[in-house]
């Protein structure tokens, strides 16, 4: 259970909170490069850490970020026009290019004026279907950072948003708790027992809701083997069902799903309620777009919809937009994995009150991120790198499928990428 005092530092990300600072090392997703899909389409409204940003993509195809807010009158560039390689001020005609440079001023008719001043712009970096950007500040700028999924050909790779009415933690620690798998996404684990599903990451091979977690630190974060019991051998030794998860700081997590294909889950926060979860599922072969929603729960136009990316669930206009008819033969009367998360993180509302919780030992992951989170923080107070800051390549971490393995045989060996990451002093 965490204090009041805690739970606001983990959870705020403002600028000038201890989260917000921390966070804003680093570099994070901003949208999907599907979110403007050709050049001089319409300019993104975005929100990252509390802060308005426009996204553009040019005549040249390349991306900008710029602050929202016209830097003459304070308009919204996300109303402007994207011509000529920059985004018009629809006010006064400003025009602006990805790094800032002020190309025209209608009614200032000045060069000198345009060459002294620049629109804050920020950093760019386009890879693995997503837009990514550094906010932070400029003298501390990290490495980009390389993930397996930013490799292969695009068909390989589906990269979705969804922007959820809760704060990023309580999506995040969702994500890092294993005990819930087999309950929450029941139906899941009976479609597995049924046909082969290659893209569901809800797919577990025994039932055991209290897993026995193993976690271990890394350089980036942590990864956590949730261990279920599994049948006995003809020798009559004992056996488990292992799942590992990496935790990668500072919002991501990998999940893994059958026939190579791995989940990278990134949650995050555009203010202290709203979360924009990023989802990328990659494999070594076609990834289906429509088979990977379906399994999401995002097929369902109630829920979500492509064009704005908003999960539309909520007590005041569709209480949830829960099937309670369908409860009979569906565990939750919810469709899909993305889906009965991220109903389930907007009821608790949009902050938990972490004061009031009673944790068990199959939470202990959570407990972890916790403390790993309040760890990184006062890392960063005291002058130093948040955690996994410098991880330049993360193209060697997996997650492992559910794999059944003796009761004293270790399931580190089977991710020699991830033990590689490891740091004693942590």
């Amino acid at each position: 259970m965490l204090t009041r005092e805690e739970n606001d530092r983990l959870t705020q990300v403002g600028a000038g909170t201890p989260m917000g600072e921390t966070m804003r090392r680093y570099w994070l997703p901003i949208a999907t490069s599907d979110q403007l899909p050709h050049p001089d389409c319409a300019p993104l409204r975005s929100m990252l850490l509390g802060e308005p940003f426009v996204v553009f993509r040019n005549t040249d195809g390349e991306v900008g970020v710029l602050d929202e807010f016209c830097m003459h009158r304070r308009v919204s560039l996300a109303l402007g026009r994207v011509e000529d390689n920059g985004i018009r001020c629809l006010y006064h005609g400003w025009k602006f290019a990805v790094d800032g440079t002020i190309q025209e001023t209608p009614n200032h008719c000045n060069e000198k004026f345009r060459q002294r001043l620049k629109a804050p712009a920020f950093p760019v970096r386009e890879a693995g279907g997503l837009i990514w950007t550094y906010i932070g500040p400029k003298e501390k700028q990290p490495p980009f950072q390389h993930y397996l999924f930013m490799e292969g050909p695009n068909e390989n790779r589906v990269a979705l948003r969804v922007d959820t009415a809760a704060n990023y933690l309580q999506l995040w620690e969702g994500g890092t708790d294993s005990s819930h798998v087999g309950i929450l996404h029941h139906d899941h684990v009976a479609i597995a027992k049924n046909k082969d599903e290659e893209f569901d990451l809800g797919v577990m091979a025994v039932e055991d809701h209290a897993p026995v977690l193993d976690i271990v630190d890394t350089e980036y974060g942590y990864h956590y083997a949730a261990k279920r019991r599994g049948p006995v051998d003809e020798n009559g030794d004992e056996s488990f069902s292992v799942r590992v998860t990496p935790v990668i700081f500072p919002t991501g997590r990998i999940i893994p799903a059958p026939n190579t294909f791995q989940y990278f889950l990134f949650e995050v926060p555009q203010n202290d309620h709203v979360t924009s979860t990023y989802i990328v599922c990659h494999g070594q072969k076609k990834a289906d777009r429509h088979g990977v929603k379906a399994i999401l729960g995002l097929n369902d136009e109630r829920f979500w919809r492509e064009e704005d990316c908003l999960f539309r669930a909520s007590w005041e206009v569709n209480r949830m937009n829960q099937d309670r008819h369908r409860m009979n033969t569906s565990f939750a009367g919810f469709s899909g994995i993305e889906q009965e998360d991220a109903v389930l993180a907007v009821s608790m509302g949009p902050i938990v009150d972490r004061t009031k919780e009673h944790m068990v030992p199959a939470d202990r992951a959570v407990v972890h991120l916790r403390a790993r989170l309040l760890e990184s923080i006062r890392r960063v107070e005291e002058g130093g790198d948040p955690i996994g800051l410098r991880v330049e390549d993360f193209s060697g971490v997996h997650s492992l499928i559910d794999t059944t393995v003796r009761k004293n045989e270790s399931w580190q060996r089977l991710l020699p990428g991830n033990m590689e990451l490891l740091n004693a002093a942590e």
